[in-house]
C-alpha cells in the first residue's frame, strides 16, 4: 500500500496558508473562488470561499461584522476570540488542517484564517442552487403532500426531520469520491434500526474507491451490489419524504446524496417495489384494491405475452371455453418475430417520449398509438391480438410502481417470450422456474428478495396482500432486525 502522506496543518503564517490555498484551489484560474484580506488590529485575516456556493449577502455581513472590529476592540492578542465571537452564524467550527479547510470550502463553506493563529474559522453559510420541493413526477397521489426530495441534501434532511421529530434520528454525513468529495448522508432510527446494518452500510460507503459519484445515488447503488451484471434492483429509490419516513419507523436506513432528488431505502424486498403511497392515502378497502389491481398488473408485464404465444403455438393445452385465445388470422411474420417486433416498438415508443419535449411528448405518443399500430394491422404486420396484449403488457409495466423493477420485469418477459417460441411448453416450464429461482437466490444487504414469501412469513405476507387498517400494524417487519419490535407500545389510561 502507498504510504499516507502527513496532513499539512494551519500555519501560524498567513502568507503560508495563502499560498496552499492559491495552489490547491487555483485561485488565479478559477473565476469562482472567492477571497477577501482584511486587517483587523493590525492583524490581516483571510476569507476564502467558493461564489457559487454560497449566500453573497451573508459574505457581506459577515465581513462588515469583523471591519467593526476595528471601531469596538483594541486587545489584539485576543484578536482570535474576537473574531470567533463576531462570526455571528448558527454554525462555526475550527479546523486544524488545510485537506479539511479545502473539503470544507469546496462544500460551500467560508474559510477564516488569522496571522498568527495555527487554526481557522469554518463557516457554514452555504446556499446551494436548485429547485423548490414540489411533488415527484413519478409517485404523484391524489391526496397527500405535494413536497418532494430536491438535489439540495440539506433540504432533504430537513424534509426527513419534518415528518420524525425525534431526538433519536440521526442523519450522519460521510464524504465519498475522492475528487467530487459527495455529501452523502446515512439517516436512521437510533433506537429502531439495527446498529449491525448501520454499521454495515456506513462500512461499505467508507470502503467506496472512486474519482467521483458523478451519477449520484445510482453510483453509490452500484457498489453496494454484490451482483453486479443483475438487473433487478436491490434497493429502492423514492423521492417522497412521507415514504422515507415510513421506512424509517419500520427500521430501514436511508442514504440520501447530494446533488440527487432520490433517496435510497435499505434493504429491500421484491414487495417493497410494488407498493405506492395512494394505498395508504385511500381506505384500508380501497387501498387493497388498489394494491390487488397492481399486483395483477405486475404479473400481467412478465406473464401475460409468454401464456398467450404459449396457447397460441400450441392450442391444444386450451380447454373449449377457451379456444377462442390465439391468432384468428395467420399473419406474414410468425407470431413470436411480431410479438418482439411489438416490444422494440413500445420501448422506442417510451424513450422516444423521455426524449421529446413535454408539449409534443403526448401528441407523439397518440399518433404512433393510433396511426402506426392500425396501419401495421392493415399492411399484415401484425394481427390484432398482438396489438392488444402487447399493450395490455405495456400497461401493467406502468403500473409497477417502480421504474426499476418494470425494466427488470420487462426484461424477463423477453426472456420468457423466446423460451416459449423455441421450445413452446418446455421452453416456458423451464423459464419460469429459472425465474424463480434466480429470484428466490437475491439477497440485499443480506435480505432475501422474495421475503415474506420465501422464508414464508404468514403475518407479513398478509400485510402485503392486504392494506390493514394502521392501528392493526404494531409490528415492525422482522427482516430489518429492529431493535424495538413493536411500533405503537401500549400506554396506561388515566383510568388505570
Amino acid at each position: 500500500m502507498p504510504k499516507l502522506k502527513k496532513q499539512d496543518t494551519v500555519s501560524a503564517n498567513i502568507r503560508h496558508n495563502h499560498n496552499y490555498m492559491k495552489e490547491k484551489l487555483g485561485m488565479d484560474v478559477s473565476f469562482d473562488v472567492g477571497f477577501r484580506e482584511i486587517v483587523l488590529l493590525k492583524r490581516k485575516v483571510q476569507l476564502y470561499y467558493v461564489t457559487g456556493l454560497c449566500d453573497a449577502v451573508i459574505v457581506q455581513e459577515l465581513l462588515k461584522t469583523l471591519i467593526y472590529i476595528n471601531d469596538m476592540e483594541r486587545e489584539s492578542r485576543k484578536l482570535a476570540d474576537i473574531v470567533e465571537n463576531r462570526l455571528n452564524h448558527q454554525q462555526v467550527n475550527k479546523v486544524e488542517f488545510m485537506d479539511e479547510v479545502v473539503d470544507q470550502i469546496l462544500s460551500g463553506l467560508v474559510a477564516v484564517f488569522i496571522d498568527g493563529e495555527k487554526k481557522a474559522f469554518i463557516v457554514d453559510v452555504r446556499s446551494y442552487p436548485g429547485r423548490t420541493p414540489e411533488e415527484p413526477d413519478t409517485e404523484k397521489v391524489i391526496r397527500g403532500s405535494r413536497d418532494g426530495y430536491t438535489e439540495n441534501i440539506i433540504e432533504n434532511t430537513a424534509l426527513t426531520r419534518r415528518r420524525i421529530r425525534d431526538e433519536r434520528l440521526r442523519h450522519e454525513m460521510l464524504k465519498v469520491g475522492e475528487r467530487s468529495k459527495t455529501d452523502v448522508c446515512v439517516s436512521y432510527l437510533q433506537d429502531v434500526a439495527d446498529r449491525g446494518l448501520v454499521e454495515y452500510v456506513k462500512s461499505k460507503l467508507e470502503k467506496i474507491d472512486i474519482d467521483g459519484i458523478s451519477m449520484a445515488d445510482k453510483t453509490i447503488d452500484e457498489f453496494f451490489i454484490d451482483r453486479k451484471w443483475n438487473h433487478y434492483p436491490l434497493v429502492r429509490y423514492t423521492e417522497r419524504p412521507d415514504v422515507a419516513a415510513s421506512h424509517l419507523f419500520e427500521g430501514h436506513v436511508i442514504i440520501i446524496v447530494d446533488t440527487s432528488p432520490s433517496v435510497i431505502i435499505l434493504p429491500t424486498t421484491f414487495f417493497h417495489h410494488t407498493q405506492h403511497a395512494e394505498e395508504f392515502r385511500q381506505t384500508p378497502a380501497v387501498g387493497t384494491f388498489i394494491r390487488l389491481i397492481r399486483f395483477l398488473a405486475v404479473l400481467a408485464s412478465m406473464y401475460l405475452l409468454p401464456l398467450w404465444l404459449l396457447f397460441a403455438l400450441e392450442p391444444t393445452l386450451l380447454p373449449k371455453e377457451l379456444s377462442f385465445i390465439g391468432p384468428n388470422e395467420e399473419g406474414n411474420i410468425p407470431i413470436v418475430i411480431q410479438i418482439l417486433i411489438a416490444e422494440i416498438g413500445i420501448e422506442f415508443l417510451r424513450m422516444a417520449a423521455i426524449h421529446t419535449p413535454t408539449p409534443l411528448s403526448t401528441s407523439m405518443g397518440l399518433i404512433a398509438a393510433v396511426l402506426i399500430g392500425q396501419i401495421a394491422i392493415d399492411v399484415g404486420l401484425f394481427s390484432p391480438e398482438i396489438i392488444l396484449y402487447v399493450a395490455v403488457s405495456a400497461i401493467g409495466t406502468y403500473v409497477t410502481p417502480s421504474y426499476e423493477l418494470s425494466v427488470a420485469n420487462k426484461l424477463m418477459n423477453l426472456f420468457l417470450i423466446l423460451a416459449v417460441g423455441l421450445f413452446g411448453l418446455n421452453g416456458f416450464i423451464i423459464g419460469f422456474v429459472i425465474h424463480f429461482l434466480y429470484l428466490v437466490n437475491l439477497k440485499s444487504l443480506r435480505t432475501p428478495y422474495l421475503w415474506p414469501f420465501i422464508p414464508f412469513n404468514p403475518y407479513a405476507m398478509f400485510h402485503v396482500l392486504f392494506r390493514v387498517p394502521t392501528p392493526y400494524t404494531n409490528i415492525r417487519p422482522r427482516i430489518v432486525h429492529p431493535k424495538n419490535n413493536y411500533r405503537q407500545p401500549r400506554r396506561k389510561s388515566y383510568t388505570e
